[in-house]
C-alpha cells in the first residue's frame, strides 16, 4: 500500500500556526497553556485554539494538541478540566504519553483521536499494537529506531494504525527525550514541560584533589558539549521514509520562529510533492532544498539513528554556536494602498535589500522604498520589536508572504 505522507508542523503561537498553515503543512501540533512539553514555548489560550484550528480547518489542515507530561497524582484533576475545554475546542487529536491521561482522554473526549507520544518509548511492534488495542489512532515511533525497525513494525501492524516519525529538528541525547538532567541541575522538571536544555551546556572534568581546575575532555579551548547532539536532518531521505511505512512526517520544533517553520514546511512540502510527481524531478532539485534547508537557524546535521547507531559525527564537540544565515522581520499581514502591514520582528531601515519568501518556493529580492508608523509618519528605520508598521517595498508581497534579511554566515 502506497501511503501520502503527511506533513506535521510545530506551532508555538496562532501566527506560527498560520504561517505553517500556508507553507505547506497538512497538520500542525500545539501546546495549550497546560500538560504540554514545552512549558517555555509560547502555547495557545483557549482563544487562540479556538481561532488556529478555524484558520487550519479552512485550509483542510489539521490541529492536533500536546497533553503529553508524565503525569503526576496532583495532575490528573487539571487534565480531566482540560480535557473537558478540548472537547469543546474539537481539534483533531491529542498527542499522549501517559496511560492515565489517555484514559482520561478516552472517558471525557472520546470522539477526539488519540496520539501516543514519543516520551512513551515506543520502540516495537507489540508497543504499537498495544496502544491500537486501547483505541489509539496514531503511534509515534521512538527516535532510537533505524528505518529497518520502522519498516518491520509497518509490516506487523494493521494498516488503519498510523505512525509517526520525526524527520527533522533537535535531537534529545535522553532515551525517548526521558531526561533527569535539567530537574536535577535547576529543579525544572523536563518531563513537566519546564527543559532548561543542559544538554546544550558547556562541560570539563575536575579532578578531586583539584578543585577549581577545569580539565577539558576534548581538547578545545570553548570547552566541550560531551551531550550536545547535531540537528536531525532526513530531507535526502523522502524515498526511504515513504518505504518504510511512515504515515506522517514530524518536524520539532514548537519553540521556533516563523521564519524557521515557514523555511522548514516549505522545503519539506515541496521535496515530498516533487518526489510523488517524479523521483527524477526529486533528485534534480536536491541542491535546492539542501539550500533552504540551511537557511534556517541550525546546528549541523545527522540522519540520527535512522541507518543504524548514530557515529561519532552525531555529536558536537567543538562548538554551540548555530550558523545563522536570514533574519526574520515580519509577516505579511494585509496590503493596503501598495503598502505592506507588518509587526515588525527585527531591526531594518530605508534602502536596505530584503527579501519577500514565498510559501510556492519563491524568494524574491526587494528594496525598502519608505517604512511608516501607524500615525502615519515616515521612519527612516524600524528599530523597535513589534511595532506595527506599514512599508513599501519594489517587488509585490502577499499576505501571509515572511519578509527576511540576508546576513553574513557566522566563522
Amino acid at each position: 500500500m502506497s501511503r501520502h505522507p503527511e506533513l506535521l508542523i510545530p506551532a508555538s503561537s496562532l501566527e506560527v500556526l498560520k504561517t505553517a498553515v500556508v507553507f505547506g503543512a497538512d497538520a500542525v501540533y500545539i501546546g495549550g497553556e497546560a500538560f504540554g512539553l514545552r512549558a517555555k514555548a509560547k502555547n495557545f489560550s483557549k482563544e487562540d485554539m479556538m481561532e488556529g484550528i478555524r484558520f487550519a480547518h479552512e485550509h483542510d489542515v489539521k490541529v492536533y494538541v500536546t497533553a503529553n507530561i508524565l503525569a503526576h497524582n496532583y495532575d490528573l484533576e487539571g487534565v480531566r478540566e482540560y480535557f473537558k475545554e478540548l472537547k469543546e475546542i474539537k481539534p483533531d487529536a491529542l498527542i499522549i504519553a501517559d496511560p492515565g491521561v489517555f484514559e482520561i482522554a478516552k472517558e471525557v473526549c472520546p470522539e477526539i483521536e488519540r496520539h501516543v507520544s514519543t516520551q512513551a518509548n515506543n520502540t516495537n511492534y507489540a508497543t504499537y499494537m498495544f496502544w491500537y488495542r486501547q483505541g489509539a489512532s496514531r503511534v509515534v515511533s521512538a527516535r532510537e529506531l533505524s528505518m529497518r525497525e520502522i519498516k518491520e513494525i509497518r509490516a506487523h501492524i494493521p494498516d488503519d494504525l498510523e505512525i509517526e516519525t520525526f524527520v527533522h529538528g533537535a535531537m534529545c541525547i535522553s532515551y525517548s527525550g526521558r531526561c533527569l538532567l535539567s530537574n536535577f541541575f535547576t529543579g525544572r522538571d523536563a518531563n513537566h514541560g519546564a527543559c532548561t536544555h543542559p544538554c546544550r551546556w558547556k562541560y570539563s572534568v575536575v579532578e578531586e584533589t583539584r578543585p577549581g581546575e577545569y580539565m577539558p575532555v576534548y581538547e578545545n579551548e570553548r570547552g566541550t558539549y560531551i551531550f550536545n547532539s547535531k540537528d536531525l536532518c532526513m530531507i535526502e531521505h523522502i524515498p526511504e521514509l515513504i518505504d518504510a511505512g511512515i504515515d506522517s512526517f514530524k518536524i520539532e520544533g514548537r519553540m521556533k520562529t516563523a521564519l524557521y517553520v515557514a523555511t522548514v514546511a516549505r522545503t519539506y512540502r515541496k521535496a515530498i510533492d516533487d518526489y510523488q510527481k517524479d523521483p527524477e524531478l526529486y533528485r534534480k532539485n536536491m541542491p535546492w532544498y539542501l539550500d533552504q534547508i540551511s537557511n534556517c537557524t541550525y546546528r549541523q546535521f545527522t540522519t540520527g539513528f535512522f541507518f543504524g547507531k548514530p557515529s561519532e559525527e552525531a555529536q558536537i564537540y567543538d562548538s554551540n554556536t548555530y550558523i545563522r544565515e536570514y533574519t526574520y522581520l515580519g509577516i505579511t499581514e494585509e496590503i493596503k494602498d501598495g503598502m505592506v502591514k507588518i509587526e515588525q520582528r527585527n531591526k531594518f531601515s530605508v534602502g536596505e535589500t530584503i527579501e519577500i519568501m514565498k510559501p510556492n518556493g519563491d524568494n524574491v529580492e526587494v528594496q525598502v522604498k519608505r517604512i511608516v508608523n501607524e500615525e502615519g509618519e515616515e521612519q527612516e528605520s524600524a528599530p523597535h520589536p513589534k511595532q506595527v508598521l506599514y512599508v513599501e517595498l519594489s517587488g509585490r508581497a502577499d499576505k501571509y508572504d515572511i519578509l527576511r534579511r540576508k546576513e553574513e554566515a557566522d566563522e
